[in-house]
């Protein structure tokens, strides 16, 4: 999987590829992250990524010419076939452990990272795949999205756990949370490791984890466990 990021601000991104499973996947070639200045696809001299908004109003907008131009060098540079090119933004769709799964899917992922009161429309209209939220709240600029979407991505590429099995157990997998995790000691102040994981039956530690996930996600999201359903019905 290669990650092509578009930012005006490449130092957010580059730090914390720097660790743990990121790190590993990089180095074992499972995934390529190439960070690209946005600064660098301008043409003027102070090299200018933003302009004031038509129609007034406060803040400032990036431009659609830089935008172009770096997503227009990428794809000439890098030739890949199954590649989207995905903008950050409130106004996209929710990000989820299954478009997580759809987008892993891909060969290619170029993300643009907005900034300021957001990006030129014209880039949402005519350069973008699609756009996506990481959640209802307000951020900064879109380098935080992009290593979100980088780093559950990921994960999802064989080898890059080391055990694929650990990313087929995750929260939201299979519509459900994780089940609750104990390692030792088997008695910490008095709280101790339910008993049925200590027993070495693995049918009976299965169907408790089960139980357990599907009680907590019905106590913390039901709506989880109502799409699960619905998915069910559809399939049916």
């Amino acid at each position: 999987m290669q990650f092509d990021v578009v930012t005006a601000f490449p130092g957010i991104i580059e730090g914390p590829l720097s660790f743990s499973i990121l790190r590993r996947a990089l180095d074992a070639g499972i995934a390529t992250v190439r960070v690209h200045d946005l600064r660098d696809y301008t043409t003027d001299r102070h090299h200018k990524v933003d302009d004031t908004p038509y129609g007034g109003g406060g803040g400032m907008v990036l431009m659609p010419g830089p935008l172009f131009a770096a997503v227009e060098a990428i794809r000439a540079a890098h030739p890949v076939e199954r590649t989207r090119t995905v903008l950050f933004c409130p106004q996209g769709t929710p990000y989820s452990q299954d478009v997580a799964r759809r987008l892993a899917e891909c060969d290619r992922l170029i993300l643009l990272c907005g900034r300021y009161e957001g990006v030129d429309e014209r880039v949402r209209e005519h350069l973008a795949d699609e756009s996506i939220s990481i959640g209802d709240y307000v951020l900064t600029g879109g380098e935080i999205p992009a290593l979100v979407l980088i780093d559950s991505i990921t994960r999802l590429l064989p080898g890059a756990l080391g055990d694929d099995e650990a990313a087929r157990n995750d929260s939201f997998m299979d519509g459900t949370f994780d089940f609750p995790h104990y390692t030792r000691p088997a008695d910490f102040r008095g709280h101790k490791v339910p008993d049925v994981l200590l027993s070495g039956d693995h049918a009976r530690i299965a169907a408790w984890r089960r139980e357990k996930a599907l009680e907590r996600t019905a106590r913390q999201r039901p709506d989880l466990l109502a799409r699960r359903r619905g998915d069910a019905t559809t399939e049916h």
